[in-house]
């Protein structure tokens, strides 16, 4: 005899087949005293108690295609949830030809059980980012039919943002870029999301209730709903960068790392007593950077554009803007996705293979401030 426990807790299935084997044996017993056949039935089956469902999750991108690189980072972050069927990601970059864009994104963001927004100063800028697809999204949000979760991309001033009352991702609100290791932030990011849908799951459920249909355009749904909808998620395609984007990469770059600095120092200055700071610009390829404590120097550095081939910017613990000599540099490199710094550490500390230029600026800078840390 075979007993089938479908559902049951793992903790009641013994007590459970020993009741239903009693019974099996009990009718059994019952039939010989009537005189009739001893026949039992093969299979006796629990009545289970629920079947769990997972449901998939749709997940929307608000975001500027100014960040479209970290973007693509963060959904490849994303890939385990959807092999594992939990979400469904959907950004303006899956519209077919020939759709309407309007009404396309319109659609998208209505069904959608969780809406990303990847902020920066670039989103908070873009008026169909900001008015329309956030105004709506927290629309949905306070009507409890969907999740908003503010994604907090590059340092902005967000807080005072009608999401600004949200909790933010990564942890703690830091953006994306100030990390380190960018792919930790975004790792975190993920955990975040993957977390809000286990949840919704074990209660039974979306992260959200969907939307009825008839809150969609008739139109906008329909095209939803077309067979030309019916597509893969992996749409994505290889990028190729050229020598100009790779020199325009480096330029804005050193652009960054010199604006970094600066007001790196001034803050550094202005919190601590005794502290004095000098930045110097020294021509468009080169500044130096010092910090004096009680009018002792205690730590500089020159940063130039150069390094091997003069495709990188070099850190020099040397204040001199004509030395030949560094002690660590990062070069452009890129994958088939977005160009990124790569770092050559030549004595001062680990650091990650991938990096963003804000990443790149906060690398150097730990080294200049290490000295009075």
């Amino acid at each position: 005899m075979v007993v089938e426990l479908a559902g049951i807790e793992p903790e009641c299935s013994l007590a459970v087949a020993r009741h239903s084997v009693h019974a099996c044996d009990s009718r059994a017993n019952s039939f010989r005293k009537a005189g009739r056949s001893d026949e039992r039935p093969q299979t006796a089956r629990a009545t289970p108690r629920h079947r769990r469902k997972y449901v998939m999750a749709n997940v929307f991108f608000s975001y500027s295609h100014e960040d479209e690189e970290l973007r693509n980072r963060l959904e490849k972050h994303l890939a385990l949830l959807k092999r594992q069927g939990l979400i469904e990601a959907w950004h303006d970059r899956r519209i077919l030809a020939g759709s309407e864009l309007d009404e396309t994104i319109s659609a998208n963001l209505e069904s959608a059980d969780i809406i990303l927004l990847l902020v920066s100063a670039d989103f908070l800028a873009s008026d169909y980012c900001y008015s329309r697809e956030m105004g709506r999204a927290m629309e949905r949000h306070a009507e409890g039919e969907a999740v908003v979760i503010p994604v907090i991309l590059k340092p902005c001033d967000w807080h005072s943002a009608p999401f600004g009352k949200l909790l933010a991702t990564p942890r703690d609100g830091k953006a994306v870029t100030s990390w380190a290791n960018v792919e930790e932030a975004l790792a975190d990011v993920a955990s975040h999301i993957r977390k809000r849908v286990e949840d919704a799951n074990r209660k039974g459920g979306k992260p959200a209730s969907a939307v009825p249909p008839q809150a969609v355009p008739a139109n906008a749904a329909a095209a939803a709903l077309s067979p030309a909808s019916l597509r893969s998620s992996n749409l994505r395609l290889k990028q190729e960068f050229n020598e100009h984007d790779r020199d325009t990469f480096l330029h804005d770059g050193f652009e960054l790392f010199a604006q970094f600095f600066e007001g790196s120092l001034g803050e550094l200055k202005a919190r601590n007593s005794g502290i004095q700071t000098t930045f110097r610009r020294i021509d468009a390829n080169c500044f130096t950077a010092t910090i004096y404590n009680g009018g002792k120097k205690v730590s500089e550095c020159a940063i130039r554009i150069g390094g091997i081939g003069g495709r990188g910017i070099t850190y020099s613990s040397d204040a001199n803007p004509n030395g030949n000599s560094f002690n660590g540099s990062v070069s452009v490199e890129s994958d088939d996705q977005g160009l990124y710094f790569s770092p050559m550490v030549f004595g001062f500390g680990e650091a990650e293979k991938r990096m963003t230029k804000e990443a790149a600026a906060e690398h150097f800078w730990a080294t200049l401030i290490r000295p009075l840390q």
